[in-house]
């Protein structure tokens, strides 16, 4: 696996329940953990992902109470948002946001993609696209 320039990596509450949703709701693999700080490294088809359980040694710069990344989302390109949003719902996760067919304006002319909106187990927004068109 090639490590791609930018990978974002969340702080979060507890390592398995983030696991469970980034594996079997959405479709990484892990890469690679560590127990101590517990920490994973996720893929899925080059969408990369660090989760690192919270600890007394963290980087953190603020407060940490809930939902955290308020303002800020990721939007993760995936094969098959329908498959994806019925596998978080059979997990219990509601919807942020249906799955909607959204068309954007871009310098290559339009671009229409499926998308589902969803908030992990500590409230990150998270974004699911699948293309249409380019």
């Amino acid at each position: 696996m090639e490590r791609n320039l930018l990978v974002p990596e969340l702080s979060v509450r507890d390592l398995a329940a983030s696991l469970d949703f980034y594996v079997h709701g959405v479709g990484f693999a892990v890469a690679y953990t560590r127990s101590d700080p517990a920490f994973a490294y996720l893929d899925l088809r080059g969408a990369q992902l660090m989760l690192e359980e919270d600890h007394e040694e963290a980087w953190t710069t603020g407060s940490l109470d809930g939902p955290r990344g308020a303002g800020f989302n990721l939007q993760i390109e995936i094969p098959d948002v329908l498959a994806a949003s019925n596998r978080l719902t059979g997990m219990g996760v509601s919807p942020f946001r249906e799955v909607t067919e959204s068309t954007y304006d871009t310098a290559e002319g339009p671009w229409t993609q499926l998308e589902y909106l969803a908030q992990d187990p500590d409230g990150y927004l998270i974004r699911l696209v699948q293309r249409l068109s380019t």
